[in-house]
Formats: structure tokens, sequence, C-alpha cells
């Protein structure tokens, strides 16, 4: 991997290497400013199996710095004959592209990922003086609906039913929030994260799933009440300081998590997490409910705050891969990976071999 050639591929100058952080791009050497933490997620991919030309697509840190995420820089090596990272320039979406020749034996590539965090919390009583403004096209990107979240039929009018009397657009996206806690559950026989098929929720009322799903819901009753909100797809990086079920460090290859956030013009973005609250009643202690003060301290602080112990990939959906002959992605969270034989299952080890560490780095 050549830093010059990865530099001018996303049109990041080397002379802002000394300036600080680009606001997408390697940022060789950089240091995470004070109260941020900082850490390395390393991914590894082998092809099992490899039949004629191999492609593989791992998801990078998000390419545009938040207040919450910064990226140090990605690296990666391996056997691939081309190895170079792609933007999805929709929705800002970053991964690197890897293909194999055919019948190389053992398609492998490894891919090393810095990026510093800092906690989410968002003063709802009050409109911040710094509030960030997003511009009209991001504004009516993340109202939009795609293939698994519409936002007519039976997801307007469930929206409206939940957000009647409600006035504000920070009290109707409460209302949808509150609405997911009290209706849905984790069901941990879902495979992954989930799919986001919401509009198959609402209509077989089995409001069961995972993060992908639940927090998809919030994403499409918040977007059908007229406000912008998005999913934030992850993984995982480091222990939660306060809910052992929500954090994982060291082996992080089934730490996938998906968030969610929406948007108001006098406070900018607000992170909400309405499926991790399901998942701290289910996972937290044997025999926990939703009034249990643990589950009740969840509840609170998972509208508005988001400890930042996870890596944020994208916030993309019906992702087209680059050189890819399937279908596109509803999203990009895991590593995929195809062969001549066609698109492995992500989900399935056997089919695509692939290891996530992370470790937080000091000093």
């Amino acid at each position: 991997m050549e830093r010059r050639a990865f530099l001018k591929s996303m049109g990041v100058s080397a002379a802002v290497l000394a300036t600080g952080f680009p606001r997408a791009g390697w940022c060789a050497e950089a240091a995470a400013p004070p109260g941020w933490r900082t850490f390395e997620v390393v991914t590894r991919v082998d092809v099992v199996n490899p039949s004629g030309v191999c492609r593989a697509w791992v998801p990078l840190p998000l390419m545009t710095d938040t207040d919450y995420q910064m990226r140090l820089g990605d690296s990666w090596k391996g056997n691939a004959a081309v190895m170079r990272p792609y933007r999805d320039e929709k929705y800002d979406a970053g991964m690197l592209y890897a293909e194999w020749r055919d019948r190389e034996p053992a398609p492998s590539v490894e891919v090393v990922s810095r990026f510093a965090t800092h906690d989410r919390i968002v003063d709802l009583s009050k409109p911040p003086a710094n509030a960030a403004r997003e511009s009209k096209a991001a504004v009516d990107r993340y109202l939009a609906p795609t293939k698994l979240i519409p936002t007519d039929g039976i997801v307007l009018e469930t929206s409206r039913e939940i957000t009647q009397g409600a006035k504000t657009d920070i009290e109707k996206a409460r209302a949808i929030y509150e609405w997911i806690v009290e209706n849905t559950f984790r069901d941990p026989k879902v495979r992954g994260c989930g799919l986001g098929d919401i509009r198959t929720m609402l209509e077989t009322r089995y409001f069961g799933g995972k993060c992908a799903d639940l927090n998809a819901l919030f994403v499409g009753l918040t977007r059908a009440a007229g406000i912008p909100a998005r999913d934030v797809y992850g993984v995982r990086a480091a222990d939660s300081k306060e809910f052992k079920s929500l954090g994982k460090s060291g082996d992080i290859t089934k730490a996938q998590h998906c968030r969610a956030e929406f948007y108001a013009a006098d406070h900018g973005w607000i992170p909400v997490d309405p499926a991790d609250v399901r998942k701290v009643v289910l996972e937290e202690k044997p025999g926990l409910t939703l009034a249990d003060p643990i589950a009740q301290r969840a509840r609170a602080k998972l509208f508005g705050q988001w400890e930042m112990n996870y890596l944020a990939y994208n916030y993309a959906h019906d992702v087209k891969l680059p050189n890819s002959a399937g279908a596109p992605m509803p999203f990009l969270m895991y590593t995929q990976c195809e062969t001549a034989d066609g698109r492995r299952d992500s989900l399935d080890p056997p089919s695509v071999k692939y290891e996530m560490t992370s470790r937080e780095v000091t000093g």
C-alpha cells in the first residue's frame, strides 16, 4: 500500500498531513486530541475454497470526521492483485476493495484501521450554540425511502399514530423511540444483526429482531414523520463502562452493531439506540424487565447519548459494491466476498473466514 496513491485516490493532498485531520483519507501519524480515546481494529480476511477471480470488500471507518469520531489512518497488506480504497459518493461510505487473480491458492488481506472517539452527549433541554447545519441535499437523502425502509403505506400510518399530539421534531422522535422500546424485543434467534425489513415487521406485527431491525424501524418511522434519520453501521470496539452487554473488546468478529440518529435543525444530529435498550433487557442479567432500574437507566441514556466504545463505518443503504456482479447490499456492516461461484454468505464462517480484533492504543 503506497500512501501517495491512497492520498491521491481520496483527493487529499500531502500538505494536509502537516496541518491536522483531513475530512477524509489517510492522516499519517496523527494523534487524538486530549479527552479522546484511540483504538486500532484489525480485520483479517481469508477466502476459503477460492474459485476463479475472487473479490472482497472490507468496511472502513467513517470517511468524514465528526464530533465523536476521527480517522487516524488505514493501511492494508495481502496477496491481492488489486487493493484500493473506494468511496460510495451518495453516502460517503468507505471500503477497501481487494481482487485476487484466478488460481490464487490462498487469497488473504489484512486491514488495519486507527481511529479516535469521544462519547456523545446531546443536551436536549436547550439548543447548542454551534449546532452543525445539514445541507438540503443531506436532509433530502435521509428523508428518502430505501428498499427495506419505505416511508409510505403502513409505515406512514404507524408513524402518524405514534406521533399524534407531538409538536416538535424532538417530541415526535421521542414518541417513536419510546414506542419501539415498549413494543419490540430482542430476538436472539435472528441471524447476525437482522435485515431491517420494516414493512414486513409492521405487517406481520412481529416486533422481534436485532439492532438492524429495531433501529431501522426507528429510522423508517422517523423519516415518515418528516424528520431526517439514518442508521449508523459499525462494530463495538471496547468494553462498556456501564453496561456489560453493550461492549466487546479483543475478538470483535461478531460484535457488529447498528445505531441510529435523527436530525433536528436546532440541535444537529441526535444519537439514539432503542435496540440497545432491548439488548440490556435481554442480556444484562437474568430476568431483567423494562421496569428494572438498570433498564430504565439505559432507556433514559440512549435517547441523546452514545458511549463511543464503537467504530462507526457508514450510513449507507442499497450499496452497490464496486465490480460486483451481485445485487446491491441492504447495508454494509460486514466484510463481503465473491468468487466465480457467486457472493458468499457473510454470516457463515465456513464460507467467508474473517477475524476482527480491537485494542485501545495508549501512550
